[in-house]
């Protein structure tokens, strides 16, 4: 089973016990963290899509660590006037482990047959 989550305005695809780097979050290490924007659920039986998100669904998961990215390179330019700046960015990031997905289920309605005096009409 896995689900589609909006953490912070990425998307992560997330399935139990898998860790994610995701944009830095402002809890500390060893904390719980639920995150309730889940677009997509797939069960294995079926997909679920949300209209924009399913309504009663989470993702439960532990903040492992806070971190630094690798350097990425900004490099800005304008032509013919000798103008060239070169910095370097590091964005920071945080590790979770997705501990539990919780769906809710809908409980299928059955219809109730009517009986005979009220399809008659009495």
């Amino acid at each position: 089973m896995y689900v589609i989550v909006n953490i912070s305005g990425k998307q992560f695809r997330a399935e139990k016990g898998q860790e994610l780097k995701v944009p830095h979050q402002k809890e500390e290490t060893g904390k719980k963290v639920s995150f309730d924007h889940v677009l997509l659920i797939d069960n294995g039986k079926g997909i679920s899509l949300g209209k924009p998100t399913v309504s009663g669904s989470k993702v439960e998961a532990t903040i492992l660590e806070h971190g630094r990215d690798k350097k990425v390179p900004v490099f800005k330019k304008k032509r013919r006037k000798g103008y060239k700046v070169k910095n370097t960015h590091r964005q920071e990031f945080t590790l979770i482990r997705v501990d539990d997905i919780k769906i809710k289920t809908s409980k299928k309605k059955t219809a109730k047959k009517k009986t005979e005096n009220e399809v008659k009409g009495d």
